[in-house]
């Protein structure tokens, strides 16, 4: 590898993506209420976790919060988005996890729902499990179909404000790059014309990109990166895309399920920025949440009556999932740490080559 350049020191601090305030944590947990756990299995060959995002501490089988999604390339294998876009509406914490572990978490988000309220299914309708998945394959032995319930139930009751980022979680096998990918998190803060500030927060599973693609706040950087690479590690840069990323978008701001349609939509803004060309074989998914009031599951209680915020006022909005997005990716990237999984496979950190860059670059 090269030896460290100038440009080192510059290398210390992730870049800041736009001009938006951040919020304190500058994670998805600056929105009220929304927290966030992991489940991390780190053994030899597995490789693999999974990731959770509470809406509120409340019940979300009874108290439903609004959402909308967005499939900018729908090869993936999720539960839950095809009520998601019919009704709006989360009633479970969103699962991320590996593409062969959906089924087991979703059963676990199934037992934990019946668990909260017995008569589900029954006197109650059933309910709706959303997971959403990226292919850790390459890191992870995924035939080992290693993760169950209790990782789910763990990664439950780990949720907080502070949420780890990097190879944590459903972050834990995922690749972007050819470099190591992850868990990533922002937020940013948008004063409103008639007063006051909304947050919207992001949260991603990145897994996807080609590594000449590679573009870091701003600079394309992937071809040079690709120069620190051993054979092996290069040879893999000119692979065709094979990954997938997902997108949380949280938001405290008044919206309806039309609206968050349309702000997970701008989620795809900011994964642009950083290289991807939304690829084949990528499944690229967006889905946005409104914390800014609930929705009652029986009729016997009434529904909302929240004004929602004016259409001509969500561009501030459309600027922070964008922002927000990339920051995330940004922050997934740079907190990554180096992972050799199955049969030896590895990738190494983008932050421990980013100080042999030319500082022109870096």
């Amino acid at each position: 590898m090269r030896s460290p350049s100038t440009g080192a020191t510059a290398a210390l601090v992730p870049p800041r993506i736009g001009s938006l305030l951040a919020g304190p944590l500058d994670a998805i947990t600056d929105v009220a209420g929304v927290t966030v756990g992991h489940a991390t299995r780190d053994d030899g060959p597995v490789q693999t976790g999974v990731t959770v995002i509470h809406p509120h501490g409340l019940d979300p089988y009874r108290h439903k919060v609004p959402a909308g999604a967005a499939v900018i390339n729908g090869f993936g294998k999720s539960v839950g988005l095809v009520q998601l876009a019919e009704l709006g509406q989360l009633e479970t914490p969103i699962a991320l996890t590996n593409t062969f572990s959906v089924s087991a978490m979703a059963q676990a988000q199934i037992r934990q729902c019946i668990e909260a309220n017995p008569e589900t299914g029954r006197a109650l309708p059933t309910v709706n499990p959303l997971v959403l998945e990226c292919n850790d394959g390459f890191l992870n032995d995924i035939q080992r179909m290693a993760l169950d319930g209790g990782d789910y139930l763990a990664a439950c009751s780990n949720a907080g404000a502070r949420a780890a980022q990097g190879s944590v979680g459903a972050g834990r096998g995922m690749s972007s790059f050819q470099l190591k990918g992850g868990i990533g998190t922002a937020s940013r803060r948008v004063p409103l014309r008639q007063g006051g500030i909304c947050t919207v927060g992001a949260l991603v599973l990145a897994n996807y990109g080609l590594l000449p693609n590679l573009v870091w706040g701003g600079k394309a950087i992937g071809a040079e990166v690709a120069t620190l690479l051993d054979d092996r590690a290069r040879a893999q840069s000119a692979e065709t895309e094979r990954g997938s990323i997902i997108m949380v978008l949280a938001t405290d701001a008044p919206l309806d399920a039309r609206q968050l349609n349309r702000l997970a939509l701008r989620a795809g803004a900011g994964l642009a920025r950083t290289g991807s060309v939304y690829g084949h074989g990528s499944g690229d998914i967006a889905l946005a949440f409104s914390t800014g009031y609930t929705v009652p599951h029986l009729a016997d209680q009434p529904m909302p009556a929240t004004p929602m915020l004016h259409e001509t006022l969500l561009d501030g909005l459309f600027q922070a999932a964008a922002d927000s997005v990339e920051q995330a990716i940004v922050h997934a990237l740079w907190h990554a740490t180096p992972v050799t999984g199955r049969n030896g496979h590895h990738r190494p950190a983008l932050r421990g080559l980013l100080p042999c860059l030319p500082a022109s670059i870096s």
